[in-house]
């Protein structure tokens, strides 16, 4: 995770997000029934964007479903592309 950086639940909101000098990144997320999260689309401001801040939020939503027991949809480019990197959350994967 970048430095300094501090990644929010916002669970009423569905979303998992870090703002970097006023912008906000963030991850958007549908609980479904039977513990499984929908990751349904990221955004990253293009002024903050190959500085690992979306990586950083999606590692956290991705911890945050391993903590507690959740399955994963991963629907957004992003997020697919982000497991296929690190394997070690295909594990969290559901269709």
């Amino acid at each position: 995770m970048p430095e300094h950086l501090t990644v929010a639940h916002y669970p009423a909101l569905g979303k998992f997000s870090a703002f970097v000098d006023g912008e906000e990144a963030y991850l958007l997320y549908h609980p479904l029934s039977g513990g499984v999260l929908d990751f349904a689309s990221t955004f990253t401001p293009e002024g903050l964007r190959r500085r690992g801040i979306a990586s950083a939020v999606v590692r956290e939503a991705l911890e945050y479903a391993r903590q507690h027991g959740c399955r994963v949809i991963p629907n957004c480019w992003f997020v697919k592309g982000y497991i296929q990197r690190h394997p070690e959350y295909l594990d969290l994967v559901t269709n």
